[in-house]
C-alpha cells in the first residue's frame, strides 16, 4: 500500500467518525434541550443507530457485494446522509425529526462495513496495516468532541440556552458532503459476488454462525453480550446530558478521554488476554461497567467531579475487555468457513438486538426518575445499568466454563 492511498484511507476514517461522534454523543442533550423530547422519545431516537445496524447487512449483502463498487455506494450514502444531516438542522419538533435521524441512521450504518471493505481491499497484510488506518477513525470522533467543547462552545450553558447546540448537525452536514464527494476518488472497490450468484437471507445475516450456540460457552457469551449492551445504552444515551445537566463545562470534550482510553487498553488487551485469560478479561470488562456507574452515581450525589472523569476514562476497559475480546473469541470459534458470518451475527445481536432493548430500557428508566422541572434523579438513574452490568457478571462467572482462546495479535 502506498502513501497516496494510505493517506486517502486515513482520510476516510477520520471524516467517518468524526462524523458520527460529531451529532451522536450530544443527541440526548439536544433532544432534551431543543426538543423537549421525554425519556421514550429519546429511547427511540438513538434506537435508530439499532434499525440501521439491522438493516445494513440487507444492503452490504444485497447491493454492496452484488452490483456497485462499495466506494461509490459510500459516496452516495454519505451525500444522502449530508442532505437528511442538513434536515434535522432545520427540524423544530421530534414528529418531524425521527423519521429524518431514522433515515439518516439506515443509510449511515452500512458505510461502517463499506469503510473497512475499501480499506481491506488495499492491503496486502490487514492484520499489520489496518490498525494503522483505523487509529484516525478514533481521533476523528476525538477531534469532533473537542471541536463541540473547545472550539464552538455548542455545549456550554449559555450556547444551549441560544439552541446552539442544533449546529452540530450543520457541522456533520458540511463533512458529510465532503465525505460522500471524496468517496468517488477513494480506490475502486469491485464487487465481491457474482451478479448471478444466489445468496440467501441466512448468508446476509451471518445465521449460519447459529450453530455455534451448539457450543454452551459461546451460547452463555451470545445472551451476554446482548445482556451487557443494555448498560452500554445507557452511557450512549444519557453520559452527554447528564454531565450538561449537573453544570460540567465542556462536557463533550470531557466525554473524548472514553475514546483516548479505548486506545490506550487497545494496546494494554493483548497483555492482559495473554496473562489473565478471556474469561478473566471479560470479567474484567463487565466489572468496569459496574464500577463506572456507581462512580456516576455517588460522583454525583457527593459532587466529586473527579469520580466522574475517572468513570469516563473507564471506558477503554469497559469496550475494549468485553466487545474486542469478545470478537477475538468469536473467531476462535467459528473456523475459517464461518468466521465472517459469526462476526455478523455478534453485530446484529449486540448493535441491533442488544442495543435496540438497552435504548428502551434507559429511556423507560430515564422517565420514571424525571422531576416535574425536567431534571432527573441520577444518583438512583446511575444504579440501574451498574445492577444490570453486575447481574451479567455474576451468571457469566457462574455459568462460562474457563476455555483456552488465543490472541492473534
Amino acid at each position: 500500500m502506498n502513501k497516496k492511498i494510505q493517506f486517502q484511507l486515513s482520510l476516510m476514517m477520520f471524516l467517518e467518525f468524526f462524523i458520527w461522534g460529531g451529532w451522536f454523543v450530544t443527541l440526548g442533550t439536544y433532544l432534551g434541550d431543543n426538543l423537549k423530547a421525554t425519556g421514550a422519545e429519546t429511547a427511540m431516537a438513538f434506537s435508530t443507530q439499532s434499525w440501521g445496524a439491522i438493516i445494513a447487512p440487507f444492503i452490504i449483502g444485497l447491493i454492496a457485494d452484488r452490483y456497485f463498487n462499495a466506494e461509490r455506494i459510500l459516496g452516495f450514502l454519505h451525500l444522502t446522509g449530508a442532505v437528511l444531516m442538513y434536515m434535522m438542522y432545520q427540524s423544530t419538533d421530534f414528529t418531524n425529526f425521527y423519521p429524518l435521524v431514522l433515515g439518516y441512521m439506515i443509510a449511515y450504518m452500512p458505510t461502517l462495513a463499506l469503510v473497512n471493505s475499501v480499506s481491506f481491499n488495499q492491503m496486502k497484510d490487514p492484520a499489520k496495516e489496518f490498525s494503522f488506518v483505523r487509529v484516525f477513525g478514533t481521533i476523528g470522533w476525538i477531534v469532533a468532541g473537542l471541536t463541540i467543547s473547545y472550539v464552538f462552545y455548542w455545549d456550554s450553558p449559555e450556547s444551549r440556552a441560544e439552541g446552539m447546540l442544533k449546529n452540530t448537525f450543520m457541522m456533520v452536514a458540511i463533512a458529510s458532503a465532503i465525505l460522500g464527494l471524496f468517496s468517488f476518488t477513494l480506490p475502486k472497490t469491485p464487487p465481491k459476488v457474482d451478479k448471478g450468484e444466489k445468496i440467501s437471507i441466512s448468508d446476509i445475516l451471518g445465521l449460519e454462525a447459529l450453530k455455534l450456540l451448539k457450543n454452551r460457552n459461546f451460547l452463555i457469551f451470545f445472551i451476554a453480550s446482548i445482556l451487557i449492551c443494555i448498560p452500554l445504552a445507557f452511557y450512549y444515551q444519557y453520559t452527554n446530558p447528564f454531565l450538561a445537566e449537573i453544570g460540567m463545562e465542556n462536557p463533550t470534550g470531557i466525554m473524548t478521554i472514553g475514546q483516548a482510553s479505548e486506545v490506550l487498553f487497545m494496546l494494554l488487551l493483548p497483555f492482559f488476554f495473554k496473562r489473565f485469560g478471556f474469561k478473566k478479561t471479560i470479567l474484567a470488562g463487565m466489572l468496569a461497567w459496574t464500577v463506572r456507574y456507581l462512580l456516576f452515581a455517588y460522583g454525583y450525589a457527593g459532587e466529586l467531579a473527579f469520580m466522574l472523569i475517572l468513570g469516563i476514562a473507564l471506558h477503554g476497559i469497559c469496550y475494549d475487555f468485553f466487545f474486542v475480546s469478545g470478537q477475538i473469541y468469536t473467531d476462535s470459534k467459528a473456523g475459517e468457513k464461518h468466521k465472517s458470518a459469526a462476526q455478523g451475527l455478534i453485530t446484529l445481536a449486540t448493535y441491533g438486538v442488544g442495543m435496540l432493548i438497552g435504548f428502551w430500557v434507559a429511556g423507560k428508566i430515564a422517565d420514571e426518575f424525571t422531576r416535574p422541572d425536567g431534571n432527573h434523579v441520577w444518583e438512583t438513574i446511575w444504579i440501574y445499568p451498574a445492577g444490570f452490568a453486575l447481574v451479567v457478571l455474576i451468571l457469566f462467572a457462574i455459568l462460562f466454563k474457563n476455555e483456552e482462546v488465543e490472541y492473534k495479535e
